[in-house]
This record gives C-alpha cells, sequence and structure tokens, in this order.
C-alpha cells in the first residue's frame, strides 16, 4: 500500500520523470555543485554539543542528511523507481523528499522548503529549515535555528541570549547585561575576574569589542557552558550587581568601581540630607567591598543546643552560606568565611582573617542558650567604648566555665577592651542598629534586641563589627524555626538589607550615634545566658 501512495506523491511533485533515474538530474547536480563548505553550526542538546557541517548555496545553508541521521535517530532509504528520498524516525514517522522540488511530506502534511533537496555525489543536502519544519513534526522534539549565532537549539534547553553593553562614568564602568528569555545568575569575584554563571544550558551571547585598561581587560565567555567572565584591570577595587526583571526578559547591571586611594575625600556640605535615623554627616568613607561571615563555633566546639537536638555551629553555618550567596549574587561583594565546614577555628583566627583581608564588615552568627527555656528572640550585640576599662575588668573576672543545657559546660571567651575595634565603635553601633531595625520587621526579637559586651571576637576585629543570636537553642519555637530553611531565609533578608543601607549611608559619608538599648521590660526580665555573659 505503501509504494503506490509514494508514487502517486511523487507524480504531484515531480516536474518530469527524467528525475527518476539514481544518476543525479542535471538541475541537482548544478545546484550541489555551486554549494561551497561554511562555518560550521553548533548543535546544543541538552547533554552536549557538536558541531553540524553546513554548506552555502546561494542564500541558503545546506546541510547533508547523513549528519543529521545520528543526531535524530534517523534512517534514509532511497526510492530506486521514484528517485526520492524516505527519512523515517525512530517513532515510524516519515518524511518524503523529491528531487527537484522545494516540497516534502512530513507525516502526510505537506511542507514547503526555502530550497529544493539537492545531492552532493552520495548525499542529500536539504536546507537548514529542513530541521524545525520537517524534523521537529516528525520527530516531536523542538528544534530552532539561530543563524545569527549559529545554533541550533535541540530539544528541551534553555539557552538565552545575553546582550552587553558598556558604558563608563565617573571613572566606573557600568556593564549592562539583557537576558532574554530571563535566567537566574550569580556573580562570583574569583582572582582576576568576575564570573556570571547563568541558570541555562549555554548562552547566545553579543559581547562588546573591549579596549584592555586598567580596570576593564575583556569580556569572554568562560570555561563554563553557561558562563560569562569578566577580566579585570590592575586598578579594579570593587564591583556591584543589581538586576531587574521586565516581562520575559532581565537586565543585569554590575558596576566596576576602581580601588579607593588613601586620599581624604571632601566632607558633604551642611545642607547634604540625612536618610537614616541617628545619623550624623562624617567624612565620606569607602563603599563596603569585603564581608567576612563567621558562622560560630564548628568541629569539637558545638556551640548551644536545642531540646531537639539542634546544634548551634550547624545553625550558624546553614544561615552564614545563604547569607554568602545573596551577598555575592545580588551585591557582587566578596565575601570570606571564617569556616565552610565543621571545623575548629579559633577566635583569633577569625579575627586575623578579617584583619589580613582588609575587610569592610564583620558579622560573626551565632545562637543563644539560656537556663530560662522561655527565653527566645534574635539579639544584636557589639562593642561599645564608653566605660569600656571598668566593663572590661568586671566582665574578665567573670570569665570562666558555665553550665549548659544537659550537662556539660561551655568557655566563655572574653577579653579586656581591645584596641582594635575602637575606631570603628561608631559605625558598629550604627549597623547593629540598622540590623535590628530589619531583623524586627521579620522574626521575633528579645526584651533587650541590642546589647554591648567585649565579645573577644569582635574585640580584635579592625573594622565594623557585630555578632547576632539568631535566637535562643533553649526554647523550644526558636529552636523548630531555625531549623527551617523559611526562617533562615528571613534572617538572611534582614542581613541583606541592612548591608545595603549601610553601604549607602558609608558611601554618602554618613555614620551614627551609638544606639542605646531598650529599656528592659520589668515584667519580663531576661534571664542571664549561660553562653553569653550579661553586658
Amino acid at each position: 500500500m505503501f509504494l503506490p501512495r509514494f508514487r502517486l506523491l511523487i507524480a504531484v511533485l515531480a516536474t518530469s520523470l527524467a528525475g527518476l533515474s539514481l544518476h543525479p538530474h542535471p538541475a541537482l547536480a548544478r545546484q550541489a555543485a555551486g554549494a561551497r563548505p561554511a562555518q560550521a553550526l553548533t548543535v546544543i542538546l541538552p547533554q552536549a554539543r557538536t558541531p553540524l557541517p553546513v554548506s552555502q548555496s546561494g542564500d541558503q545553508l545546506m546541510v547533508a542528511l547523513d549528519d543529521l541521521a545520528p543526531l535524530f535517530g534517523l534512517t534514509l532509504r532511497e526510492d530506486g523507481i521514484g528517485g526520492g528520498l524516505v527519512v523515517t524516525a525512530a517513532n515510524g514517522k516519515r518524511v518524503l523528499l523529491t528531487p527537484g522540488q522545494p516540497l516534502a511530506s512530513a507525516d502526510g502534511r505537506l511542507v514547503s522548503l526555502p530550497a529544493a533537496p539537492a545531492r552532493d555525489g552520495g548525499r542529500w543536502l536539504v536546507p537548514i529549515d529542513f530541521l524545525p519544519m520537517a524534523i521537529a513534526p516528525v520527530t516531536g522534539t523542538r528544534v530552532e535555528v539561530r543563524r545569527a549565532s549559529r545554533l541550533v537549539l535541540v530539544g528541551d534547553v534553555r539557552v538565552p541570549r545575553v546582550e552587553i553593553r558598556q558604558q563608563e562614568a565617573g571613572g566606573v564602568i557600568r556593564l549592562t547585561l539583557t537576558v532574554a528569555p530571563r535566567a537566574g545568575h550569580q556573580v562570583t569575584h574569583e582572582g582576576n575576574r568576575l564570573l556570571l554563571r547563568f541558570d541555562a544550558t549555554a548562552l547566545d551571547p553579543v559581547l562588546p569589542a573591549v579596549t584592555p585598561g586598567p580596570l576593564l581587560q575583556g569580556i569572554r565567555l568562560g570555561e563554563g557552558p553557561a558562563t560569562i567572565a569578566v577580566d579585570l584591570g590592575p586598578r579594579f577595587g570593587s564591583y556591584r550587581a543589581s538586576a531587574a526583571t521586565h516581562d520575559a526578559n532581565s537586565e543585569v547591571v554590575v558596576e566596576l568601581v576602581p580601588a579607593f586611594t588613601d586620599q581624604a575625600l571632601p566632607v558633604p556640605p551642611p545642607s547634604a540630607p540625612a536618610a537614616e535615623p541617628l545619623l550624623n554627616l562624617a567624612p565620606p568613607r569607602p563603599s563596603v567591598r569585603t564581608v567576612v561571615i563567621d558562622a560560630g563555633h564548628g568541629g569539637d566546639e558545638p556551640g548551644a543546643s536545642g531540646p531537639s537536638g539542634a546544634l548551634e555551629k550547624e545553625i550558624t553555618l546553614a544561615i552564614a552560606r545563604r547569607l554568602r550567596a545573596v551577598l555575592e549574587g545580588r551585591l557582587g561583594l566578596r565575601v570570606l568565611m571564617t569556616r565552610d565546614g565543621d571545623k575548629t577555628v579559633s577566635l583569633d583566627e577569625r579575627a586575623a582573617l578579617a584583619n589580613t583581608n582588609k575587610a569592610d564588615l564583620f558579622i560573626s552568627l551565632h545562637a543563644n542558650a539560656s537556663l530560662r527555656p522561655a527565653t527566645r528572640g534574635a539579639q544584636v550585640y557589639f562593642l561599645s567604648a564608653a566605660g569600656a576599662g571598668t566593663e572590661a575588668s568586671r566582665v574578665s573576672l567573670a570569665s570562666g566555665a558555665l553550665p549548659t543545657l544537659g550537662g556539660g559546660s561551655r568557655d566563655v571567651e572574653l577579653i579586656l577592651w581591645d584596641l582594635a575595634q575602637l575606631r570603628h565603635v561608631d559605625e558598629s553601633a550604627a549597623f547593629a542598629a540598622i540590623l535590628e531595625e530589619e531583623l524586627r520587621g521579620r522574626i521575633a526579637m528579645n526584651v533587650r534586641p541590642v546589647l554591648q559586651a567585649p565579645f573577644r571576637v569582635l574585640a580584635a576585629a579592625n573594622m565594623p563589627a557585630v555578632l547576632v543570636e539568631t535566637g535562643y537553642l533553649t526554647n523550644a519555637e526558636d529552636e523548630r524555626l531555625l531549623k527551617t530553611a523559611g526562617h533562615q531565609d528571613l534572617i538572611v533578608q534582614a542581613l541583606l538589607h541592612s548591608v545595603i543601607r549601610f553601604r549607602e549611608a558609608r558611601e554618602r559619608g554618613i555614620t551614627a550615634a551609638p544606639a542605646s538599648s531598650p529599656a528592659p521590660n520589668p515584667s519580663n526580665p531576661p534571664a542571664p545566658s549561660p553562653s553569653r555573659p550579661t553586658p
């Protein structure tokens, strides 16, 4: 039954019977002879990339069916009588081709091709549009041809087009990436380059021509399948990253900022508005470029523990990793962690890491404990210079081992006031006040939300520094929440927005007076924590 139908199709499509021979039709021979090799296309499949040889015939790109057969699981069979070709997919559906005719029958549906199939010796050449017009319908596979990019997308692949524009103003280079369709991304700083990694199978990039300079050396495709590398120059200091969504597309902006000099910056005029509460004008400081996240405890120092067994060292590490991801991805900051695994790190090593890398902000994450199970809520600590000598002496006498819930003891590691933090007290207080506001809008706070204490890890930090008690693990509700990803994300959001506000205030040359802690509630006085001293 198949052969009569095929002959009928040949009779309808063929202009003459002269082409029924297996030898090339004269017109086909001329067409094949006019084809010349061209730059290969790249076929992108879900798990692979492969080149696809093509030839140019007039304004048409032609591809050999022999090269398509292994990609799509096709079998080819010539009809010796009609001179045509039968292309069969793995599912049994067929495409019928006729020599000299820009037509094909794809699973019984007539398709008009932009050019007729041609024979080149023993090979059949078809126009590249044959793939989406005929192969895709019979195989049930999505096929998209992007001629300008010389790409062929096959199957469930995500290949956004990324167009990059470069602008320079005020010594800052702005790179604007338009991503269509939108795709998630992450920006990281690795050595002398920025890497923009997209949540995609591959990229279809339009890269600008870059003249190498002191801030930017070049823009190129990275080693990863969906990565763009920005090569940095010797004057690079920091970067800022932001993103916005527009319908189906997104826009990623990366600003390259030159390294700051030690030259004093001018003081803003008295008329400049102050946007933050409790803020006073001061000489502008460099922006926040490097943040050190200190995940408290670790290794053989588990820290506090909860009624159901949650450990402080695990909670703090989980939050630290989430915070690092958003600070790098959304703000483009350089982020260092005092530990990124379950290992023991001394307090001196934690502060030394921040000081050696000239960090602009130090955030130490902890989870508290109390002998009173009802005590709960987050708290923010910073160091205060007021009455430092007397207070430090008092605390040093109280240093030692205190009992923990469930037995055992926990060392309270405090030192006398250290000079390293003195010059940063105001900024530490400012950041603590901002952080308390951001946390209060998201999670439960302790009745004493902002406190001062000479914690050793803060005292030795030579930059603005705070210690965040994310909650009381000894409180059943706090423990339950701290173990959940959603609650950890709320804490990270508060920290993210606090860093943004602090950075903006710092860049405007604004600092804050030390914040005072709210008065305790007499009806519900907080109990002293066995893991932290009462300042």
